[in-house]
């Protein structure tokens, strides 16, 4: 087992259809404002950027996110990534009732030195705490697309 290779695979059930989800998830320059656990993010051109997250664990990641695939029609963004993490992260949105289910799935392989050196023992710590940013956002991208859809009426 590579202990600095990670699966991760979130589902979250939205109470907004899937184009108002996707609008919100496009606009990566706005996460912060909404995803707690999103520092910062600084667009480098029109589909590259660069993010900074720092959830549970004192520690900052910095990533460099490159648009992969953008696809409205089927609900799908891709990204790959660099820096601290490499590899890719994909949104893929689907109609579930009136709301959507978004999946979240990312593949990455850690190249930060501090979390290479603790792989082994750290490993549960940093599963938990991605979790803990994974629930941040759901809860945050919630409010946000229930304030747009408020807006609205």
């Amino acid at each position: 087992m590579d202990w600095c290779r990670y699966r991760f695979r979130s589902v979250w059930r939205l109470a907004a259809p899937p184009e108002a989800v996707y609008a919100v998830l496009e606009r990566a320059e706005e996460y912060p404002s909404w995803w707690p656990q999103v520092r910062e993010f600084v667009p480098l051109d029109t589909t590259t950027g660069t993010a900074r997250f720092r959830s549970l664990l004192p520690y900052d990641l910095v990533v460099t996110a490159g648009a992969l695939r953008r696809d409205p029609a089927a609900g799908v963004l891709e990204v790959g990534l660099g820096g601290d993490l490499v590899g890719w992260a994909r949104w893929t949105l689907a109609p579930e009732g009136t709301g959507t289910r978004a999946v979240y799935e990312q593949e990455v392989e850690v190249h930060a030195r501090l979390l290479r050196a603790l792989a082994v023992l750290g490993r549960p710590v940093f599963r938990a705490n991605h979790a803990w940013m994974m629930r941040g956002g759901r809860r945050g991208l919630a409010a946000r697309l229930k304030g747009s859809l408020e807006e609205r009426r």
